[in-house]
């Protein structure tokens, strides 16, 4: 049975732990994917990682509707034939387009802060999947930037650190009370 897991925010020292590479597909492991989709829906994102519960190991989710997966309404889908619902087990990118794009986006870790970032349009992915087989993913357009952004969280790197110089100054006041707030409850327990 999955349950839902606390999601930590942004002054966590846990966002900022790069994580550790799963050694085997365990029972453990399956039902931290688990926990980790059931949280992800309850908090109705489409992707999350698992410093973001707190977790350290570089296990990642991502799960996006088939209306984000096209270029324009009612076209043909960009990724076909990969599944909507992901798991991503020790991801790598082994290669990322040259052709990038600068899209609005948020993160669960972050209430209420959304920012421009640019990445790469498509990136190729080798990781491991619940079966312990290894898997190469070519991922396009959003389905691409979700996962890139769930990879960085892995890295111990966050979303505002692309944000542009401007941009960070903007939300500064907005970043220190989430800060002081996410510290105030990790002392309170």
């Amino acid at each position: 049975m999955s349950k839902i897991l606390s999601i930590h925010t942004y002054g966590d020292p846990v966002l900022r732990t790069p994580s550790q590479p799963v050694a085997a597909i365990t029972p453990e492991i399956k039902q931290l994917v688990e926990d980790m989709f059931t949280t992800m829906h309850a908090a109705q994102g489409v992707g999350l990682a698992a410093q973001q519960v707190g977790r350290t190991e570089a296990v990642c989710v991502v799960e996006i509707p088939e209306s984000y997966d096209v270029e324009e309404e009612n076209g043909p889908r960009l990724n076909p034939d990969t599944p909507l619902k992901m798991a991503f087990i020790n991801p790598r990118i082994t290669s990322a387009s040259a052709e990038t794009c600068s899209m609005e986006e948020g993160c669960l870790s972050f209430p209420d802060i959304r920012g421009q970032v640019k990445r790469p349009q498509s990136i190729v992915v080798e990781h491991l999947g619940l079966d312990g087989q290894t898997r190469t993913t070519e991922l396009h357009g959003f389905y691409a930037r979700a996962v890139q952004h769930e990879m960085d969280h892995l890295a111990g790197d966050l979303f505002i650190d692309r944000f542009s110089h401007v941009k960070r100054l903007a939300i500064r006041g907005k970043l220190k009370r989430l800060k002081d707030e996410t510290l105030e409850n990790l002392q309170n327990g």
